[in-house]
């Protein structure tokens, strides 16, 4: 099923539009106020500066403030209800707004950006909590991709909108106030339709205090290292992104000479690419939360930053163009592409993070986390902030801290790469197995998507955890034979993934025994283990007889069994059929058609090493 599918499920679609109407209103909104203040109440520069500048500040202030009560109020209370209040809370705000356009009355709108600055905060927990519970796992990455994609187009649109509404000669502020009100209304009635989402922490004892409470969230936050670590991730994103769309005017009318249209194209571009990137990132990822995309949008936002400051840098010979002036001089073509993939690249980055945080997080402490995720993403914006008025100030154009921003982001990303090495592992597993295979897999679904399982699988080639790694949608921990650590690449691979290594009885029996001890605490710890039966790969193509080994690990430990069976590797690169001088010369089979068949879970009690060998030679069929 696509994930386009999902906007017509009930279980998605009114939240998806409540969430997409409720940023359209933010932007719309902020974008109406800055264009009546700088353009239509004959303020000084000085007054429309203090404005302006104020405007986003007061905005940020309420995610510092009440991150951690909104965290608390999604984890206590039922979140459609909540989304309902919040929908209210909007239309009211609207409502002051209309009456502040009118009157021109500048306090109550500065007011009134406070308070949707508050709406963003409460909702923001909810956002991204309520869709681990409304989806299936194997929906989340496509979900999170819708939720980015229209976030950012609703975003786009409430800017134009709120700009050209506000512009319109006589009527302006009547038009902008009606569009705002409206939506706010069409946001609550989408609300209305969002299934009850169950309180996953209903004895949570409240918390008033919000400083407390907000240092409580950041250590919730913490205490799981490699869910911190794509906290730290996301916030990073919104840094180097804020840091972009708050340089695009500068840089739109020194560096590329155009006028209000082309800033409108180049942030629609970066928009378009955003949303691209986030809806690619389902089809990338097999429909699994595959953090190897992580690296990949991570050298995308490098490398198109550092193209983009060639593409066009200094000051532009031509002031005034308008948009199609604009594409239609030389070199435009570069710049445009570049803020494009710049976009995408971000979208590659970030859906990845936000479903891992989803995935990984407890479902009881999810929104609470979120809220902490809110709180370090408010600061590093305000970071962002400071990042180029300083660069500003020491001289560099906009260009040049584009530059600068694409080189830190090198920095930052192997600061967290280097913290949480299974993002480079999971990168690598991608890329390996996209490039030497075209993967069919059918039944994965069938795993349990909690609690301990044991996976055995047939034995083809070297490639084959890899292979699994990749298309299984649970972390896997896989037996393999020592030797096989001392591979390069394939190592570090092993490594991370935390594979246990076994040797043979006769080859080193205490290795045999730690393996047995790390297999059962695994599996008692709720984790999934794969053994590979046969005891080694095939040297014909055919399926060696099972050994006794899984029916000694599941009389120590019974749980479910899953049979599966690979098709289609015999031949193919890193299979015995070639001697390991042809593999080196040239591969038989690249991009070798390999399948991947997953049965139903089965109880151990039922199960034995040669029923296991039946059934995997069964699912095998007749393609080895």
């Amino acid at each position: 099923m696509s994930q386009f599918a999902l906007l017509g499920k009930r279980r998605f679609a009114p939240f998806f539009w409540t969430q997409a109407l409720g940023a359209f209103n933010d932007n719309a909104f902020r974008n109406a106020l800055v264009m009546l203040v700088a353009f239509q109440m004959g303020l000084g520069d000085r007054t429309v500066s203090l404005y302006t500048n104020l405007a986003p500040a007061l905005f940020i202030i309420p995610f510092f403030l009440f991150s951690a009560t909104a965290g608390q109020l999604a984890e206590k209370y039922e979140k459609s209800r909540i989304i309902r209040y919040v929908k209210l809370f909007e239309i009211g705000a609207m409502a002051l707004a209309a009456y502040g356009f009118y009157t021109h009355h500048t306090t109550l709108l500065l007011i009134v950006l406070f308070m949707m600055g508050m709406h963003s905060t409460m909702f923001g927990p909810i956002k991204y909590a309520i869709l681990p519970q409304a989806l299936k796992p194997a929906e989340l990455v496509g979900g999170n991709g819708l939720v980015e994609m229209g976030t950012q187009m609703a975003m786009l649109v409430g800017m134009i909108a709120g700009n050209s509404l506000m512009l319109v000669a006589g009527v302006g502020p009547l038009l902008a106030s009606g569009a705002t009100i409206a939506v706010a209304v069409a946001g609550y009635l989408a609300s209305r339709r969002i299934p009850p989402a169950p309180a996953t922490a209903p004895e949570l004892k409240f918390n008033w205090n919000p400083f407390s409470e907000t240092a409580r969230v950041l250590a919730i936050t913490r205490a799981d290292r490699p869910v911190f670590n794509a906290v730290l991730g996301i916030s990073w994103f919104w840094f180097f992104g804020t840091v972009l769309i708050a340089q695009l005017p500068i840089y739109t009318r020194e560096t590329l000479g155009g006028d209000g249209s082309v800033n409108t194209l180049v942030l629609t571009l970066f928009s378009i690419g955003t949303g691209l990137g986030a809806l690619l990132c389902e089809k990338l990822s097999g429909r699994r939360v595959e953090i190897g995309l992580v690296p990949l949008g991570a050298f995308g936002l490098t490398a198109f930053g550092v193209e983009l400051y060639f593409a066009r840098h200094g000051m532009a010979a031509a002031r005034g163009l308008d948009w199609r002036a604009f594409l239609q001089a030389a070199g435009s073509w570069r710049v445009t592409l570049d803020l494009t993939l710049i976009g995408v690249f971000a979208g590659l980055y970030v859906v990845p993070l936000f479903a891992y945080v989803q995935a990984r997080a407890p479902r009881e402490k999810l929104s609470r986390i979120i809220a902490g995720t809110n709180i370090l993403n408010a600061l590093l914006i305000v970071l962002a902030a400071g990042f180029g008025l300083g660069l500003g100030a020491l001289g560099l154009d906009a260009s040049q801290i584009f530059l600068a921003a694409a080189l830190l982001n090198v920095l930052v990303a192997w600061y967290i790469f280097t913290l949480v090495p299974e993002f480079v592992m999971r990168f690598i597993t991608w890329v390996l197995v996209n490039t030497l295979y075209r993967v069919r897999a059918d039944g994965t679904e069938r795993i349990p998507w909690e609690g301990p399982a044991l996976l055995v699988c047939n034995h083809v080639s070297f490639m084959d955890p890899l292979l699994l790694m990749a298309k299984l949608r649970r972390p896997v921990r896989f037996v393999m034979y020592y030797r096989i650590f001392s591979i390069p690449v394939l190592s570090f691979v092993f490594r991370t993934a935390r594979a246990i290594p076994i040797a043979g009885h006769k080859e080193d029996p205490a290795v045999l025994q730690q393996a047995y001890d790390a297999i059962d605490a695994a599996l008692a710890a709720g984790e999934v283990v794969c053994v590979f039966p046969e005891g080694g790969l095939t040297d014909d193509g055919e399926i060696a007889p099972f050994r006794p080994g899984v029916e000694k690990i599941l009389a120590r430990r019974p749980v479910p069994v899953v049979p599966m069976a690979l098709r289609g590797l015999w031949g193919s690169v890193w299979s015995r059929r070639d001697s390991m001088l042809r593999r080196a010369r040239l591969p038989r089979r690249f991009r070798a058609r390999v399948e991947l068949v997953v049965d139903a879970p089965q109880e151990p009690a039922q199960v034995s090493a040669a029923t296991l060998e039946a059934r995997v030679r069964e699912l095998r069929g007749e393609l080895a």
